[in-house]
């Protein structure tokens, strides 16, 4: 492989890692915890400003479940299987269901936060590169943007960069919550294609950037 494929081949490396991450809803700190990798250096790395190391890409693809052939882009295409149906689950009674199964670029997930009892406390924020959207489909979600505090209900969107620190936590309605996010790791955004509405006055599609003021 030549020196140029090399490179290319590494930096690419960059975007599927972080996507790896974001797939298991690991946070940086979570993943240096875990591998006693530094956070900036994980961070350079996703960004591409620093090309990672074998020793570095073992501990991340075991750390990831991923092979290094996949976080290479070498991997072949897997057989044609039935679709796991069953979501993940994490620590915090969060269940997460992946809607697309490739690395990188844009992907989403179905997140089920469960009910909650009393006023819960505020979202524990994080950052990263990338841009998010972020749709309620029932229940209310508490999301905590910057230095604002929204309550989002079903049919309520949000979309953000996620530079931005941002959290998320049921608002305690008593139930559980079902929401919808799509992330572009690299700030891929959505494309409105709609045309703009006619007849009926005239009104001009809407699309939600910030829900109502938070009361949980």
């Amino acid at each position: 492989m030549a020196v140029e494929d090399v490179d290319g081949t590494l930096a690419a490396m960059g975007p599927r890692l972080r996507a790896a991450r974001e797939h298991r809803s690991a946070t940086l700190a979570g993943v240096s915890c875990a591998t006693g990798i530094s956070t900036s250096t994980l961070s350079r790395i996703e960004t591409g400003r620093r090309k990672p190391t074998l020793e570095v890409l073992l501990q991340l693809s075991k750390e990831y479940g991923v092979s290094l052939d996949e976080l290479a882009g070498t991997a072949p295409a897997p057989a044609a299987e039935p679709r796991a149906t069953a979501p993940l689950s994490f620590g915090d009674d969060k269940a997460v269901l992946p809607l697309t199964r490739y690395v990188g670029g844009l992907h989403a997930h179905k997140h089920v936060l469960p009910a909650v009892e009393g006023r819960p406390a505020r979202p524990r924020q994080v950052s990263h590169e990338g841009y998010e959207w972020l749709c309620v489909l029932y229940g209310r979600l508490w999301l905590a943007l910057g230095d604002q505090d929204l309550v989002l209900t079903a049919g309520d969107v949000a979309e953000f960069d996620t530079r931005t620190p941002h959290g998320v936590v049921n608002a305690g309605s008593g139930g559980p919550v079902e929401y919808l996010i799509m992330f572009g790791p690299q700030g891929e955004r959505l494309r409105l294609r709609t045309p703009p509405a006619v007849g009926r006055g005239d009104r001009q599609p809407n699309r939600a950037q910030a829900g109502r003021e938070a009361q949980p």
